[in-house]
């Protein structure tokens, strides 16, 4: 069916408001990378932080871009335009809701020192989004620099952290430490310690750190009841890295060690932070919603 543009259509399209919530920058109104992730040079990190909160992710293309008069963009800072975006539909690669093959959607362009804005015609984005009831022609970012520049390796890193955000079981953001214990062997030097962590839904979520005589310092995490060595750490750049990666606190608290013994609450701090070490830096680049 042919989209008809009428005026009345403006005010159902600018309730669909923005985030407020999301970090700007003060001179621009905007997030420090403008509107979007750039094509190339972003980290696994960035794109997941998207991903994992969007209910909606559309491969679209740019068809037209309707700049909206000042006296429809109240609030709006005068270096930052805002549009109607027309895009056509090219996938979906997440979204329960049905979505037309051209939608619209609200966006703030920063401008340059002239005034303008980018041409953004026929450019190809991934839009982090969810969609608007009733309307299948319309969506919203789930922040306003909620687009990601279309690039082979960004298509892959997203189609990628896509595929394992929506399994059933798949790792859940961390919001704590629940407690930590550790156990001595019955060799000096011998022990294993175990942290449980809280997640955002309840999902079960721990570490094991195993020390044995002439063998290297093993960790492996579990995302059920049951901490079993079998569970490998996970590679760098999966979602089971990210969560750890970016979500773990840094340092662990002996008031979160059990048994109450400083030797006991020493080895159970040396060896998260040996999980800390092994995981590496997060790689996050822009502040986290």
């Amino acid at each position: 069916m042919k989209i008809i543009e009428k005026s009345y259509f403006l005010p159902a399209i600018l309730a669909v408001a923005m985030p407020a919530e999301s970090p700007v920058s003060a001179q621009s109104g905007l997030p420090e990378n403008g509107f979007s992730l750039p094509a190339q040079g972003i980290g696994y990190a960035d794109i997941a932080d998207l991903v994992t909160v969007s209910p909606m992710i559309v491969d679209l293309q740019i068809r037209k871009i309707r700049k909206l008069p000042d006296s429809q963009s109240v609030g709006v800072p005068i270096n930052i335009q805002r549009a109607v975006i027309e895009a056509d539909v090219l996938s979906l690669l997440r979204g329960q809701q049905r979505v037309a093959a051209r939608v619209k959607f609200l966006l703030d362009i920063p401008r340059d020192a002239r005034g303008r804005i980018p041409k953004l015609k026929k450019r190809r984005y991934f839009a982090m989004a969810r969609g608007v009831p009733g309307r299948s022609d319309m969506i919203q970012l789930v922040r306003p620099d909620a687009m990601i520049a279309f690039s082979q390796t960004n298509n892959d890193m997203v189609r990628a952290i896509t595929r394992e955000a929506v399994q059933i079981d798949a790792p859940q953001a961390i919001t704590g430490i629940s407690s930590a214990f550790h156990s001595p062997g019955s060799i000096l030097g011998e022990g294993e310690t175990q942290v449980f962590l809280t997640t955002e839904n309840g999902q079960p979520f721990g570490l094991s750190i195993v020390s044995r005589v002439d063998e290297e310092k093993k960790w492996t995490v579990s995302t059920s009841e049951v901490i079993s060595e079998a569970a490998p750490a996970p590679r760098r750049n999966t979602l089971l890295w990210y969560r750890l990666a970016c979500g773990l606190p840094k340092q662990l608290s002996p008031e979160q060690v059990g048994s109450g013994e400083g030797a006991h609450a020493a080895k159970a701090q040396a060896d998260y932070q040996f999980v800390i070490d092994a995981l590496g830096p997060c790689g996050r680049t822009r502040p986290q919603r």
